[in-house]
């Protein structure tokens, strides 16, 4: 089994109110000390699939300005402080996708990149009851799309969908609906 890797200091780069940018020295496998250097998301995140009342999956279409590309998710946001996991999914499907669900069933929970981001994203399968306007801040501009569980499946397949959270979410979701 692989070593337990032992942190010997940690120094924060920057902060925000979402994120931190952190400097860790640990020893490494062969005994030497080494650095690390990773983002840790504050509180976490969490994702929601959303299901309309005639059975499609709600999507986000957005630009995502890191890749220069237009990026295809679930609904999702950061956890502030003082929210639960809970609160902030039903917060980003009205705020994201203007949908209001009677049922939402908390799925799972992955870590998105654990070399290089700290962050733990909550997953939440969503029955919407009631769609109303979108209620977007300043920084998103956002078009909805409804597609069938198979055509998700296709969106993957064909790198219509490349976000690897928005994939490991329709990992975890994916067997409840089909």
């Amino acid at each position: 089994m692989p070593k337990h890797l032992e942190k010997k200091s940690e120094e924060i780069l920057h902060q925000n109110p979402w994120s931190t940018y952190k400097h860790d020295r640990y020893i490494k496998p062969n005994g030497e000390e080494g650095d690390y250097f990773y983002m840790e998301i504050l509180g976490g995140s969490a994702m929601v699939v959303a299901i309309m009342p005639n059975g499609s999956i709600v999507l986000t279409l957005q630009h995502r300005y890191l890749v220069d590309k237009q990026s295809i998710e679930f609904p999702a946001g950061r956890r502030k402080i003082g929210q639960t996991s809970l609160e902030v999914a039903k917060l980003e499907l009205l705020e994201e996708a203007g949908c209001i669900a009677d049922e939402i069933i908390k799925i799972g929970v992955f870590e998105s990149s654990p070399s290089s981001i700290k962050d733990e994203i909550h997953v939440y399968l969503a029955y919407v009851s009631e769609q109303r306007e979108q209620i977007l801040d300043d920084t998103e501009e956002i078009e909805l799309l409804y597609r069938r569980p198979d055509e998700v499946d296709e969106m993957i397949k064909n790198n219509e969908i490349f976000n690897g959270p928005t994939m490991a979410a329709w990992a975890l979701v994916r067997h409840h609906l089909m």
